[in-house]
């Protein structure tokens, strides 16, 4: 059996700059080849929730098992790799170039915390599902706070 490669951290903050996406967004509507030089792209996902689970369906395909990482901690899972592209034919001119390639990356904040101990993932037919238990209310440890008079 093959697994997924699934971390469990804590600090998922997004590096990329709002001003390099804006360049970004301009090159490629320039050329269109510009995806193929590894620009970043994000994976279409849907989230769906039940009283016991989440689940996340993220479409991935032609992405290889081995080009892709998932890192789960109790409040969000970060989806991350690279799709390598098909080289184009030497003599042809792109009149569409829609699917993008390269490294891509998802940080998703989830709506309830999360067990990290029950987790599962599946990739067929170019989808990753994943599978995230909820924490019980009796699960979720509460503090209570002392006032200074």
């Amino acid at each position: 059996m093959d697994y997924l490669k699934i971390k469990f951290g804590t600090n998922f903050e997004e590096n990329e700059s709002k001003f390099q996406k804006v360049i970004d967004d301009m090159f490629q509507s320039i050329n269109p080849l510009f995806t193929l030089s590894g620009k970043s792209w994000k994976p279409q996902m849907d989230v769906c929730e039940t009283t016991d689970e989440i689940i996340i369906l993220s479409e991935l395909a032609g992405v290889d098992k081995e080009n892709l990482t998932l890192e789960i901690n109790s409040k969000a899972i970060k989806l991350y790799g690279k799709r390598h592209g098909i080289s184009p034919e030497e003599k042809a001119t792109y009149r569409l170039a829609e699917i993008q390639y390269g490294t891509f990356e998802r940080i998703l904040y989830l709506p309830a915390v999360i067990n990290t101990e029950k987790v599962s993932a599946s990739y067929s037919n170019g989808f990753l599902q994943i599978r995230l238990a909820k924490l019980s209310e009796k699960d979720i440890q509460t503090i209570a706070i002392q006032y200074d008079e």
